[in-house]
């Protein structure tokens, strides 16, 4: 005997019909957003109700109960398509009218009681009827792109909502009670007329993403910085003259745009240890504050392009992470030589400034042979000074560099406890070492030193010395050697999160590497591997992995299944052939790469639209 069939899922979805000629059509653009369909026909419209719509039909109000023709079925006439009966149904919970010439939205949408996504977005709606405050289980509410000037006060009292958008709108102000939505964590007020914010904003303690681009906002409130979850903030292109003095207390803040403002000056960002991408382009700063270089070592990024700068600082090299500097249309005339000791930066930008101590020829050879030059020098300086000049980064400053005749062994003084403990990093960079004495790490670990950066030098695998800080590291960057193997013991970093291995001659990683159930982000890139490693697929809380420029032959899906929180996978440049359709499969995966592949489907046209087109493209291909 069969059991019961299973519940149907409900979605309703009505978009304009002349711009949803199939099911890949009618998806929304947001992956997040997207509206499943329940087991369509290829490129078949969802049977439950799809059409052109300018008014939102009544049958919609009702939806979550059964119609009169349906109650008179019999129950031989049911049991034919049981899984159309009307006790087999859920209520609806996914709404989407977006794309439509909607003006107004009936007061009857109380009745959906059930909704948690409602998508609102590209119409022509000027008001919202105060019943959509009684959609209680509300989760996220997309109004972008409409006409509304207000929301209605009843809506900031939904208890649920977590992703609000109300983007390209006409708003001249956020209403104050915003504050009352507790759970959000999302907030677009992007393209409005907004002026200022309310105070009392800072009590979204739980928002991770605040958007407020292409307004006329000319400052922040003070409790801006109590958003201790926050992180990413979007404020480019609006009319600020200054960011808060205590933005440190933004401790979790990552991402900060605030290209295109009227900004003289930068705060020291004391506390923002975790900023990875500032953009401060085209703003009126004149200088880069020392202690900002000091207090973002985790920055990548840092885009100042278009501004009235007339010198960086030495203490430019503590930004030790950066890959990309822009200090393009400045009045900088002299580089510091300090620069050199980036060993990540892969792009910097100085067209547009009056450069003299550096030629023409050579500043338009690009990043290397800029780095190069700059390097040359400090080393030829500190010959001709005997190693007196006091540098940040420089072997006199801190010991953290070698000279020509200590390349083959470190110093016992070439920590700076002080330095050590109040960066809590060990950064040795292109001093072509091979080994490093376990003192240096013992040392380390006294000052709980936790994350350790020997990039360019010549190591052939891991220093033995560094088990003695397998319980402190959360970040180990061992780029640009000559590792060819991973020994065991690398299992016994419990806490480590970032793993850079990139740049080495590693074909094959130990079985114990499956242990590392902390590690979130793993960059194997330019190495020698033919197959990504077993151990790979056991590390479920692996959420980034880049392994591009390799020899990889093959996509092991059944293996990427394991690996539950996977989003970015990169496999440029490698020899993969084919690409296994089930690969679509994988929704959690928001950013793949694969171009420079010999494969032949999907073309590079599919490739270059995106991660969305390429999962759904092969989606398509799956045998049924």
């Amino acid at each position: 005997m069969c059991g019961p069939h299973p519940r149907r899922r409900r979605y309703y979805q009505i978009r304009e019909f002349q711009m949803a000629s199939s099911a890949d059509e009618l998806e929304s653009e947001d992956p997040d957003d997207e509206i499943e369909l329940d087991d369509p026909a290829p490129h078949q419209p969802n049977q439950d109700a799809t059409a052109a719509a300018a008014a939102m039909p009544e049958r919609l109000f009702n939806i979550n109960e059964a119609d009169a023709d349906t109650k008179k079925r019999t129950l031989e006439q049911l049991s034919i398509n049981e899984e159309d009966a009307w006790w087999n149904q859920v209520p609806l919970n996914n709404l989407d009218l977006s794309s439509n010439a909607l003006t107004h939205i009936s007061p009857k949408i109380e009745n959906l009681l059930t909704l948690t996504v409602l998508q609102l977005h590209d119409n022509a709606l000027v008001e919202l009827p105060p019943q959509i405050g009684k959609l209680e289980k509300l989760v996220r509410l997309n109004l972008s792109h409409n006409k509304l000037k207000e929301l209605p006060p009843d809506l900031y009292s939904l208890p649920e909502l977590r992703h609000l958008n109300i983007s390209h709108n006409e708003f001249e102000e956020l209403n104050p009670d915003i504050s009352n939505l507790h759970m959000l964590e999302f907030l677009d007020a992007g393209n409005n007329n907004i002026n200022s914010l309310p105070g009392g904003i800072g009590f979204l303690v739980r928002l991770t993403a605040l958007l407020l681009a292409n307004n006329h906002i000319k400052e922040l409130p003070p409790d801006i910085v109590y958003m201790r979850s926050l992180q990413k903030l979007d404020l480019m292109k609006n009319d600020l003259v200054a960011l808060p003095e205590d933005m440190g207390l933004l401790r979790k803040l990552q991402f900060l745009y605030v290209q295109h403002n009227d900004i003289k000056e930068l705060p020291n960002f004391e506390g923002n240890e975790m900023l990875s991408e500032l953009h401060a382009s085209n703003n009126y700063i004149d200088h880069v504050p020392k202690e900002l270089c000091e207090n973002l070592p985790h920055l990548k990024i840092l885009d100042l392009r278009d501004n009235k700068i007339t010198q960086l600082p030495d203490e430019v090299c503590l930004l030790r992470n950066l890959n990309r500097l822009d200090i393009t249309n400045n009045s900088i005339s002299v580089l510091p030589v300090t620069l050199s000791t980036l060993a990540h930066l892969i792009s910097l930008q100085v067209d547009g400034n009056p450069i003299k101590t550096i030629r023409r020829d050579i500043l338009q050879c690009g990043t290397a042979r800029i780095l190069k030059t700059l390097h040359d020098r400090a080393q030829a300086k500190e010959r001709a000074d005997g190693g007196a000049e006091d540098l940040p980064c420089s072997s006199s400053a801190a010991g953290s560099q070698l000279s020509m005749q200590q390349q083959q062994q470190l110093p016992a003084n070439m920590t700076d406890k002080y330095k050590l403990r109040h960066t809590r990093t060990l950064a040795v960079n292109l001093e072509g070492l091979t080994d490093v004495p376990t003192h240096v790490f013992e040392l380390a670990s006294e000052e709980k030193v936790h994350v350790v950066d020997f990039a360019r030098n010549h190591l052939s695998t891991l220093p033995k010395g560094l088990q003695h800080m397998s319980d402190l590291v959360t970040e180990l960057v061992l780029s640009h050697n000559v590792i060819n193997n991973v020994p065991p013991f690398i299992s016994q970093f419990t806490r480590i999160t970032f793993l850079n291995l990139s740049n080495n001659l590693i074909k094959d990683l130990p079985p114990e590497f499956g242990l590392l159930n902390t590690l979130r982000e793993l960059n194997i890139a330019n190495n020698r591997f033919e197959a990504l490693p077993n151990a790979l697929y056991e590390l479920q809380g692996l959420e980034i992995l880049i392994a591009s420029d390799n020899q990889i032959k093959a996509i092991n899906v059944a293996g990427l299944q394991n690996l539950p929180r996977l989003s970015t996978l990169d496999l440029r440049n490698n020899n993969i052939e084919y690409v296994p359709p089930t690969l679509g499969n994988l929704t959690n995966i928001t950013h793949l790469e694969l171009v420079g592949n010999p494969f032949r489907q999907p073309r590079h046209q599919i490739l270059m639209k995106g991660t969305d087109s390429i999962m759904s493209y092969l989606r398509d291909r799956i045998p049924t």
